[in-house]
């Protein structure tokens, strides 16, 4: 047989291969599921589920020696839409609800508030908060400074005198500037999304010819392992990028996210990235031969890592060295990475380039992984 005729034979395989599963994933509900209803569920259940902003936070404030400097702050402080505000004269009345968690946190204005700010001093201020949740801690010590900042500034303009202090601090934040933390939530739940999506749907696929016993048919055929690779892989790619669309979609018209990047980009740089995921599914396919299997190691080798070592809740750099030499080789952090660029920033190719790069590089090696541990027989 010349290499002509045996190249015509090896692509008529693939292409009735590619139609085999192409009719398979239509007349299965289970890959729409996981296509379409699972990354919309996910989608909202971060969207709308996880946050790190605080929109109103339960304060308890001790006015020891009430002036109408302390009654202006007060309805400062009332007056945002940050803070639920609960009155006392002693600081002993909210310590047993700062301990059971009634209340985030203490302000305390001591009795010689009004005549430290005459004097042009320091205000006598204590913030309390409860330490053993530090994000709620943090937030409540920050969204009370940036109170006291605002409230100051009122003060000097209706006086027409100089804010206390010698820096003046103009904050100017780029590509998020609402401090929106939704902003790079979702984009970052994406890349979680997919990569469950995309090592799911082939390693289920591939399982589930083996629980049907179709598996037998198709060995009896003379297709090869990259035949059936490629077979395999062309359907969930195309069903893969379905559900990045639906994602997409969502993230804009939902959730109010920026694409600031070019639809073009995304969807190269999601290209690649399925791939990899792809990737992952088949070679967990290659060990396991029944879909519950295959499914508790698509969460255990691709979720769970890239939900906690990605970057997308916790910092990389903040972790061990053993940890961080471990998130080098997760595939969803560097799409973490390229997403919130192209949401959030734009075209910038110096972080796009760079991680699309490794991904190729990560997605080559696990198609020869597969191919190597691919046996297309019985035993």
């Amino acid at each position: 047989m010349s290499a002509s005729t045996d190249t015509r034979a090896r692509l008529r395989r693939i292409r009735a291969l590619i139609r085999k599963e192409t009719l398979q994933v239509m007349r299965d509900p289970s890959s729409f599921v996981v296509a379409f209803i699972l990354p919309a569920l996910l989608l909202f259940l971060f969207g709308f589920g996880i946050s790190f902003d605080a929109t109103r936070l339960k304060i308890g404030l001790v006015i020891e020696e009430q002036t109408p400097d302390t009654d202006d702050f007060l309805a400062a402080l009332v007056s945002t839409p940050y803070f639920d505000v609960q009155r006392a004269t002693d600081r002993r009345g909210f310590v047993d609800a700062l301990s059971a968690g009634r209340i985030n946190g203490i302000l305390l204005l001591s009795g010689d508030f009004s005549e430290r700010l005459a004097r042009g001093d320091t205000a006598g201020i204590q913030i309390i908060t409860d330490g053993s949740d530090p994000n709620t801690a943090g937030l409540a010590a920050g969204y009370v400074q940036g109170a006291w900042q605002g409230w100051q500034g009122q003060r000097a303009i209706g006086k027409r005198t100089a804010v206390p202090g010698q820096v003046t601090i103009d904050a100017r934040f780029w590509f998020n500037p609402e401090l929106e933390s939704r902003r790079f939530l979702v984009p970052g739940s994406i890349s979680l999304i997919m990569m469950m999506i995309g090592s799911l749907l082939t390693a289920l696929v591939v399982s589930r010819e083996w629980e049907r016993g179709t598996m037998e048919a198709l060995l009896a055929t003379p297709v090869g392992t990259l035949e059936f690779i490629v077979g395999k892989l062309v359907p969930n790619f195309v069903l893969g990028l379905c559900a990045m669309a639906v994602c997409v979609l969502a993230s804009v018209f939902v959730f109010h996210i920026p694409l600031r990047g070019s639809l073009l980009t995304l969807i190269a740089f999601t290209a690649v990235f399925l791939f990899v995921a792809l990737g992952i599914g088949l070679l967990i396919s290659t060990v396991a031969r029944t879909q519950f299997l295959a499914s508790q190691l698509a969460m255990l080798v691709a979720f769970l890592p890239g939900l906690y070592l990605s970057g997308f809740l916790f910092e990389v750099a903040s972790m061990p060295a053993a940890l961080r030499a471990v998130a080098v080789i997760i595939p969803a952090g560097y799409y973490v990475r390229g997403l919130n660029t192209i949401f959030l920033a734009g075209d910038i190719a110096a972080v796009i380039v760079p991680a699309a790069a490794v991904l190729v590089l990560m997605s080559v090696v696990l198609f020869v992984l597969t191919a190597a541990n691919s046996r297309l027989r019985l035993d």
